[in-house]
């Protein structure tokens, strides 16, 4: 037997007992001939002494040992003297004195300290994740994520879901990223792809008859990476029939409450239940489709006051079909002219021109916009916004998007900016009524915003016809602190509606056949109305424990360049694995 007890078990109670425990050396320190170790392992940490007058031949024993050793003790649970206990491990009243050890196995001195948490290399730590993986803070944040995830497949088992697992190898289902190519050996020329998600299986799913379906699933992108993103990832999948958005909402929302409560019990949710806003109302009041709305910033319309403006910028964005948007940021009057050029950099980044701005000063406004604009609309920029003394407020002139999203990123840095952001609030809001189709700035072509099978609003059918990129959709996102934890939409089971949508989106028959014939075949078996929403576990997970990025909350990440350090991939691969593969190798 290894061990009777793990190093976060024993308290005073156990004073007198003879346990045996088993670990890593966290730390090692020598006075006076006595040394003490902290013995580490996922529990927790307990001291143990190797005092010469309790037992010599361990302490001579002890004498090698270095950090990161693995050695099983056996010893006497004894109190810690008056005033030595710690108070910050479950451990800190008790010792153990030894009188048996066995080094286990040694280790060599690691790249990177584990006691501790310094500014290490991320590329080094990644190399190294076996050993990064020791770190507490590590350790806790796959334990919550294990417990995040025990906690919804059981709140969904209480609801009648079943959980499910569909193919990782599948055939290509076009969704909008690049997917990864995976050759057959056993068909030259043909291809399975990993799945971008299950889209595609769970409504097959629906039309099977099972209901109410989830899945912890595993997900595939071939993208460029960010903070809170990976080329696989890992999704909470389901899908319910015989649904509405709301009842979508209901299901979704009271889980998040329930993690909420259980894993953040300090936080306090904004709203219950959540606040639901329509796209367009997002974009134009916080310039943004997943909102922080945790500080009340809004930008507002002022396109009717400078539309025959002589500010060109202005004139000239409503004349192409543009807007002019402003926000209003309270007593920042004083700030240097290098934050506002960091502002305007940042409003570049988002596709804006330039950021024009009104400074509000005791003797008047400054800007260099005052000789273009005439009184009455300098006036009316200030009604509208509700500007003062001490204030500034930025302009956005585009097209609605860019000015929107722009200045919804200039917000958010006003934000940070001004500590207008309490950490503590969980603030969730729902966004429903995105756009059916987007039109493709450089071709014209129309594409479905989320993906085909995505169903209009039933006001908007009409608009199929002859204004489809004004048809709004039944889709909606769920966002948490200004973060996207959650999409998906009511599905189109019709097969004429289907048909329809794949006409706006020139998908002729054929093709139609070719990508998605599986699908309209399994439709014309009686689907019924379903609907559906994927979260994204690891950025859930990332928000939860506070962290930077969803590389910390994944056990073997890929870093930014999408390699995974640990294992060395992608990797060169034996040329006879290759042509197995059917796979030849084009040296440009």
């Amino acid at each position: 037997m290894f061990r009777t007890n793990t190093c976060g078990d024993l308290t005073a109670k156990d004073e007198g007992k003879t346990v045996t425990l088993s670990g890593w050396v966290h730390r090692r320190r020598d006075h006076g001939g006595i040394i003490f170790i902290d013995l580490r392992d996922r529990y927790g940490l307990t001291q143990i002494v190797f005092d010469p007058e309790f037992n010599k031949p361990s302490l001579d024993t002890a004498d090698k040992v270095r950090p990161e050793f693995v050695i099983q003790i056996t010893g006497e649970v004894r109190k810690r003297l008056e005033g030595q206990n710690n108070k910050n491990i479950n451990t800190g009243e008790i010792e153990i004195y030894v009188n048996e050890i066995q080094i286990l196995n040694e280790a060599k001195t690691p790249p990177f300290e584990i006691d501790v948490e310094k500014g290490v290399n991320e590329e080094l730590r990644l190399k190294y994740r076996y050993l990064d993986l020791r770190h507490e803070r590590l350790q806790n944040n796959i334990i919550l994520r294990h417990k995040i995830t025990k906690e919804i497949r059981d709140f969904l088992d209480k609801k009648n879901f079943v959980e499910i697992e569909t193919p990782i190898l599948i055939k290509g289902t076009p969704e909008g990223s690049r997917e990864y190519l995976v050759p057959s050996r056993l068909y030259a020329g043909k291809f399975f792809v990993l799945p971008q998600s299950p889209q595609q299986l769970k409504q097959m799913l629906m039309i099977a008859g099972f209901d109410r379906y989830f899945q912890i699933a595993r997900c595939f992108r071939d993208e460029d990476q960010r903070g809170d993103r990976q080329p696989e990832f890992t999704q909470v999948d389901m899908e319910m029939s015989f649904v509405q958005e709301k009842d979508l909402m209901e299901i979704n929302e009271g889980l998040l409450i329930e993690l909420t409560k259980k894993f953040k019990p300090d936080a306090k949710i904004m709203h219950e239940p959540f606040p639901v806003i329509t796209w367009k109302e997002a974009m134009e009041k916080y310039g943004s489709d997943k909102p922080d709305i945790r500080f009340d910033m809004q930008i507002v319309d002022v396109s009717d006051i400078v539309k025959e403006s002589g500010f060109s910028v202005f004139s000239g964005a409503i004349k192409n079909g543009g807007v002019v948007k402003a926000l209003k940021v309270e007593g920042a009057a004083g700030w240097s002219r290098g934050d506002i050029d960091k502002l305007e950099e940042i409003a570049k980044i988002h596709g804006a021109k330039g950021l024009a701005y009104f400074i509000y000063n005791e003797d008047g406004i400054k800007s260099p916009l005052s000789k273009f604009l005439s009184e009455d609309e300098m006036k009316g920029i200030t009604e509208r916004t509700g500007a003062k003394t001490g204030d500034i407020v930025f302009f956005g002139a585009d097209d609605f998007n860019t000015a929107c999203e722009a200045l919804g990123q200039v917000r958010l840095e006003c934000g940070k900016k001004m500590n207008l952001i309490d950490e503590n609030i969980f603030a969730y809001i729902w966004v429903n009524e995105f756009p059916m189709f987007e039109k493709d700035k450089a071709t014209g072509a129309i594409n479905a915003v989320h993906h085909p099978f995505t169903r209009p609003m039933d006001e908007d059918h009409h608009l199929l016809d002859t204004e489809p990129e004004k048809a709004r959709s039944i889709a909606y996102d769920v966002v948490l602190n200004g973060s996207e934890i959650g999409g998906g939409s009511i599905r189109i089971h019709e097969q004429p509606l289907q048909q329809k949508i794949f006409d706006i989106l020139k998908i002729t028959p054929e093709d139609a056949e070719i990508r998605f014939g599986h699908m309209l075949e399994a439709f014309s078996y009686g689907a019924p109305p379903h609907g559906g929403i994927a979260w994204g576990l690891d950025r859930l997970v990332m928000i939860f424990a506070n962290e930077p990025n969803i590389r910390e909350v994944i056990a073997f990440p890929k870093d930014q360049k999408a390699k995974d350090l640990t294992l060395g991939a992608p990797s060169v691969m034996p040329e006879k694995d290759i042509r197995e593969a059917n796979i030849k190798i084009i040296n440009d």
